[in-house]
């Protein structure tokens, strides 16, 4: 596991206003930092759950497909082919 990093990032304008309402007395985090981690934190869960989803869709295709269109493969077939 990495260690932390300090990272500076600039906004201006509209995102830098918006980023005020949510933090402070009256917004949802108590600062910027909490604010952002918990940003990241949603986007690596979305993209997990995206990633997740994409898998599903395969095993739901797969396990949907005639049993006649299924090839009988050993392990040394599914090896050879992976290394091809």
């Amino acid at each position: 596991m990495a260690g932390p990093t300090t990272m500076t990032v600039r906004i201006s304008g509209a995102l830098s206003n918006f980023v005020a309402t949510n933090v402070g007395r009256d917004g949802a985090y108590e600062n910027v930092s909490e604010y952002i981690r918990d940003l990241i934190r949603r986007d690596k869960e979305r993209a997990e759950q995206d990633a997740f989803d994409r898998l599903k869709a395969e095993l739901i295709l797969a396990f949907s497909a005639p049993e006649a269109s299924y090839m009988p493969l050993t392990a040394a077939d599914v090896i050879g082919r992976n290394r091809a």
